[in-house]
């Protein structure tokens, strides 16, 4: 078992650092709120720590899952950061969803002080973290995956490795463009059977079992149909990574026609309060 500290304990996090205590490691948390990691360590023991660099000291391996860029780089470059007091050999595995650039440069930071580091964002959004069912796309060397994957088995039902340094966040960006995509669809499907008069369960029958299926139409379709979108990953945070996988498109040539125009109808979706819904609620801006 190891020494192990999470750093971040949304609601992807919390989850993940859970399954890694159960799993027997033994976890010390960091959380920005300090009562955030206090109530996670009384639910599931282990300790807290004051800071990003206390919590790394001594560990094993560093596991990161927080918001943004600026917020990565504070917790582990900035002052009191986790790579001040990682030793030499350790591993430092990044969950959040950020640019390729900022995973190359903790990569190569990492390098320096002899760490082993994976950019290792992950899909399958809140459900999955609790159940531990998570999917990761992983960048880094082959060593630091190799390492990484066995603690990764306590949350994941599966692990990839990609490629090197930057390409997990990449393959990210891919999840997110095709995600963008197939509720597009999906919105507009939904919608043309509203004003068909279709029955929107016999369809959903009728057409889940064919060439139409997707994740996203078995477990959204009949809530869409509902109105109910509450069910994890928001508006807020796709704009985010569609952020993302746009300036990554300018900067290698590819053309993201479809991402950016689903982009432009989460801003609309944004304007009329719905930021915070889940990525389904793309439906809202079909009258």
């Amino acid at each position: 078992m190891a020494r192990i500290s999470f750093i971040g304990l949304g609601v992807m996090g919390a989850p993940m650092a859970r399954h890694l205590a159960a799993a027997g490691h033994q976890v010390t948390v960091y959380n920005r709120t300090r009562a955030t990691a206090d109530a996670w360590v009384s639910a599931h023991g282990g300790r807290a720590a004051g800071s990003p660099a206390e919590a790394a000291e001594g560990a094993e391996a560093v596991f990161t899952c927080v918001g943004r860029d600026a917020d990565l780089e504070a917790v582990t470059l900035g002052l009191g950061g986790a790579f001040e007091t990682l030793g030499a050999g350790a591993l430092f595995v990044d969950h959040t969803t950020v640019s390729a650039m900022l995973a190359r440069r903790l990569a190569e930071e990492g390098a320096a002080r002899g760490l082993r580091v994976l950019d290792a964002p992950v899909s399958g959004g809140q459900a999955g973290a609790e159940a531990g069912k998570l999917s990761i796309m992983c960048g880094g060397t082959p060593e630091a995956f190799a390492a990484a994957e066995p603690l990764m088995r306590a949350y994941a039902a599966r692990a990839v490795h990609v490629g090197p340094a930057g390409a997990g966040q990449q393959a990210k960006m891919v999840n997110q463009i095709a995600i963008a995509g197939v509720l597009g669809g999906l919105s507009e499907g939904l919608r043309f059977a509203e004003r068909a008069g279709l029955d929107l369960d016999r369809v959903f029958e009728a057409i889940s079992g064919g060439a139409a299926q997707s994740w996203q139409m078995v477990n959204r379709w009949p809530t869409m149909a509902k109105r109910e979108f509450d069910f994890g990953f928001a508006i807020d945070w796709m704009r985010k990574d569609l952020g993302l996988a746009l300036d990554e498109a300018r900067a290698n040539g590819a053309a993201l026609p479809v991402a950016a125009l689903v982009d432009q109808f989460y801003a609309e979706v944004q304007a009329m309060g719905g930021g915070r819904n889940d990525t389904s609620a793309l439906v809202r801006r079909l009258k």
